[in-house]
């Protein structure tokens, strides 16, 4: 028996990295199906392995965390890529990948890619919003190199999931940041604004600066389902120091007099935005829990 990372998942085949840098072709033993227990990449595990470089998958050690959505465990950072243009961004869909990385116990940075070709006006618009909800932020262009030295100092040693929407350059920024990776790069389509999913699968990639990461498909929308209502709030750093200062305990920031978050959005403390997205969160998560 071995430990090891799983660091690619096709199909039923999972590939199981040892310490000693050695590769296993792997299946997971059927106790995990009848137990609806699915392996991912990042997942630390055991394996019984053979003389053929194959092996099986016997336990999954505890996972730090898990995400469904790409399925991914033991994450330490996560780098959520938006662009400033083509596509534009979607303010709403960057604040869900937020507040599922806040549920996840995730570290997040912000990374607002095409910064070449944006108003610096609108730029700096958008990067205090988010540093004011306590957020890095870091603003890089392929093009003119910006922000790269910054995104390679913030992977330096790090387990990083890769994340955002299609077409926003993910897969050119991890090509800036290590040349050699391989990466496909997608075209976007003009006419639909919406990146071709290039990435095939996902797969955990080491850097020769320390510290992996994980390429994962594009995909536009997260589920809410596994955020409980009175959790939400917490799911929003900037909204972190005034909400015991509102009237009502378990205040829900909608209806309510006296409440603290519409007073601190209503003189600019808090972005509009932001609490803009917050009111839909909280509108489709009750809309579930009717179902």
């Amino acid at each position: 028996m071995i430990e090891g990372i799983i660091i690619k998942g096709i199909s039923s085949f999972y590939y199981v990295k040892t310490p000693d840098n050695h590769i296993y072709e792997c299946k997971a033993r059927g106790i995990f199906r009848k137990e609806k227990i699915i392996p991912a990449v990042g997942d630390r595990v055991i394996i019984d392995t053979k003389p053929d470089d194959t092996g099986t998958i016997c336990k999954i050690l505890e996972r730090d965390n898990y995400l469904i959505r790409p399925p991914v465990a033991n994450i330490n950072l996560a780098i959520i890529v938006f662009s400033f243009t083509m596509p534009e961004p979607n303010v709403n869909l960057l604040d869900r990948f937020l507040v599922t990385i806040e549920k996840n116990d995730i570290e997040a940075c912000i990374t607002l890619n095409k910064a070449d070709l944006v108003d610096p006006q609108i730029r700096e618009k958008m990067v205090a919003i988010y540093e004011g909800a306590g957020y890095d932020v870091i603003c890089t262009s392929t093009k003119t190199e910006e922000g790269i030295a910054k995104l390679k100092e913030k992977l330096k040693d790090r387990i990083t999931i890769f994340a955002g929407p299609s077409g926003v350059g993910k897969s050119s920024l991890l090509n800036a940041i290590q040349p050699g990776l391989s990466l496909q790069t997608g075209e976007l389509s003009l006419k639909a604004e919406r990146g071709k999913h290039t990435t095939r699968h996902v797969e955990l990639m080491e850097l020769d600066i320390g510290g992996s990461v994980l390429d994962t498909p594009g995909f536009s929308s997260l589920d809410m389902v596994d955020i409980e209502e009175e959790e939400l709030t917490y799911m929003f750093p900037e909204f972190e120091g005034f909400t015991q200062n509102c009237r009502f305990k378990g205040c829900r920031h909608l209806n309510e007099p006296q409440c603290e978050i519409k007073s601190r959005v209503a003189s600019q403390e808090i972005a509009a935005s932001r609490y803009d997205s917050y009111l839909l969160l909280l509108k489709e998560i009750q809309e579930q829990r009717r179902y």
